[in-house]
């Protein structure tokens, strides 16, 4: 009888907690996928900005190139071997100085006439690419643009292409072939599934290489044919990459089967980018967002029966009301105070890491600049050497070209090219190195960070007349940022080359140990070696041995600081037969 005077109560109760519960389960998952859409925005709107970067790069290349005499008078006399011999020469020069996969010259029939790879068994020299859109566009006087599957190689790449001008007439086509691994890899380290796709629909780059060359959609019986006829990806099946289309940008996660996997739900999210109706799709997993809204609706099903258990027991006890209220309540204080009390602990603390975070960036940061301010002269000496024989081989070139010496000119020209890409490589060094990065380690080449280091202090060095002993690293990395941890050795090899600047023959020793954690770089010179003194305070703020206004003292704090950022170390003794040695210590990257 009891139970059954109860039981209207009891259903009434339960269905107000699975209502509670639902309604926490969807708010929860509604905000959660809401930030998931916000944060896949962002990321795809870096990787579009970073691709977009990536194909503008070298638009303008495929017309400098053009300019060359050699290319025209090829074009002029199509089977004069000495013609076809300067114009290979012109391209591979031009194809190792610009990074490119392949620079090629094209007659207006489509027939290659010199190529970059003509010493390769793959050479593109004699093939025909008339039926290439590229080609087309270009011969029409416009820059084409594509992407496909080569032909020849049967690698993909991205082409670009420029038209070969005599006065107004179009005589021929310079196109060059970009390789887009890098872009690839990228993708593929972004952490969701990531696809690019052309206009058509087709993916052509993917972070997940088996679902390359499928489309969003099924392809129309006229866009079929144009992709065949162009053989933009080899003639090969382009099948579609689910069951049913691939909707863009649905509120909702769909459920999807891709490329015959297993169905499930996917959050997808795409914007287009570059000028060529691409578009760049993530598929991410809602699970997490779902796990979450569980929880949530679990924690508030338990909650509001808690709640309401509460309330029966409270009313059933009604004698001990007082005395529980005042209990509670007393409890209720209790607990406010100490959570207010922790709360502002917690936010003490994180206002604290903030400011040694921000410390120690800015820190890291100012010794970047200050680096870079003691070595100004030579950096600038550095800089004004070949921008004093750019003007030089200027000269000359209008010189021989008024006395009709083409071949010297083009020699001239060849030299100011290489000039330019030494500035360059300068130039992006220094601007690498000042960059401001964002705190996020991963694996970098121990090889690279010195080369890149060296060619730092490569005024200095000189100034010295210092000779490097560096032995091989290989293909050894280790957990950092490629802009810190160059910032160290520059301030090892400084520091080195600063302890010997009174000797005639200065030499610097860097070797690179590792076992099976841990990378040790010892930089070691020949130089009077560390005092006691130095040794005791070496690693304190504002201490140096240099005289005033060639050091702040800093150099070696900010080194320990980023060192032990990534969990290792710097020290530095004292060696046997002279000099000094710092040894720099950080965790191995290994493939796991």
């Amino acid at each position: 009888m009891f139970l059954n005077s109860r039981l209207p109560a009891l259903l009434l109760a339960a269905a107000a907690c699975i209502l509670l519960g639902e309604a926490g389960y969807q708010l929860t998952l509604n905000a959660n996928l809401a930030r998931e859409r916000q944060a896949s925005a962002q990321q795809l709107d870096g990787l579009a900005l970073s691709l977009e970067a990536a194909l503008s790069r070298h638009e303008s290349l495929p017309g400098l190139l053009a300019l060359d005499p050699s290319l025209l008078a090829l074009l002029r006399e199509p089977d004069n071997l000495a013609r076809q011999a300067a114009a290979n020469a012109y391209l591979e020069a031009a194809q190792q100085g610009a990074a490119v996969a392949v620079a090629y010259l094209l007659a207006a029939d489509g027939r290659t006439l010199a190529a970059s790879n003509w010493r390769l068994p793959q050479s593109f020299v004699g093939h025909q690419y008339a039926f290439r859109p590229y080609f087309r566009e270009a011969l029409a006087g416009g820059l084409g643009r594509f992407y496909g599957v080569g032909v020849t190689t049967g690698e993909p790449g991205y082409f670009l292409a420029a038209p070969v001008r005599e006065g107004n007439q179009v005589r021929g086509v310079v196109a060059l072939k970009l390789n887009l691994d890098a872009l690839e890899r990228a993708l593929a380290g972004a952490g969701n599934t990531l696809l690019l796709a052309d206009g058509d629909g087709v993916v052509f780059l993917s972070s997940a290489r088996r679902l390359r060359y499928h489309t969003l959609t099924p392809l129309l019986a006229a866009t079929a044919t144009r992709l065949a006829s162009t053989r933009q990806y080899g003639g090969q099946p382009i099948p579609p990459l689910a069951n049913h289309p691939v909707p863009l940008n649905p509120a909702t996660p769909v459920r999807l089967a891709l490329a015959d996997a297993p169905a499930r739900d996917w959050l997808v999210h795409s914007r287009p980018v570059g000028g060529q109706g691409w578009r760049l799709v993530q598929l991410g997993d809602p699970s997490e967002a779902r796990a979450a809204a569980w929880a949530v609706g679990a924690a508030s099903v338990f909650a509001s029966a808690f709640v309401l258990g509460l309330a029966a027991h409270l009313r059933h006890r009604r004698r001990r009301r007082d005395e529980l209220r005042r209990v509670y309540a007393e409890l209720e204080d209790r607990i406010a105070a100490r959570t207010a009390d922790l709360t502002e602990q917690i936010n003490a603390l994180e206002r604290t890491k903030a400011i040694l975070r921000e410390t120690r960036d800015a820190a890291v940061q100012a010794g970047k600049l200050a680096t870079l301010g003691q070595m100004s002269a030579g950096i600038s000496h550095e800089l004004n050497q070949p921008l004093a024989a750019l003007q030089t081989f200027a000269d000359n070139a209008q010189a021989l070209l008024a006395r009709g010496r083409h071949a010297e000119v083009a020699d001239n020209l060849q030299m100011i090219s290489e000039l330019i890409a030494r500035t360059g490589q300068i130039v992006r060094q220094l601007k690498s190195f000042a960059r401001k990065e964002a705190p996020t380690p991963q694996p970098v080449r121990v090889a690279a960070a010195i080369d890149h280091a060296r060619l730092i202090v490569e005024p200095r060095r000189r100034e010295l007349g210092a000779v490097f002993h560096v032995e091989p690293a290989g293909e050894l990395q280790v957990l950092a940022e490629a802009g810190r941890l160059e910032q160290v050795l520059v301030n090892l090899l400084r520091n080195s080359l600063d302890a010997m600047h009174d000797q005639p023959t200065p030499q610097v020793e860097v070797r690179v140990d590792a076992d099976g954690t841990w990378v040790r770089l010892s930089v070691r010179d020949y130089g009077p070696g560390l005092s006691a003194e130095a040794q005791q305070h070496l690693f304190e703020p504002f201490y140096t041995t240099k005289p005033v206004g060639e050091g702040l003292g800093l150099g070696l704090v900010i080194s320990l600081t980023i060192a032990e950022s990534y969990g290792g170390g710097l020290s530095a003794h004292n060696m046997a037969d002279g000099g000094a040695e710092f040894v720099l210590t950080l965790p191995l990257a290994t493939a796991e």
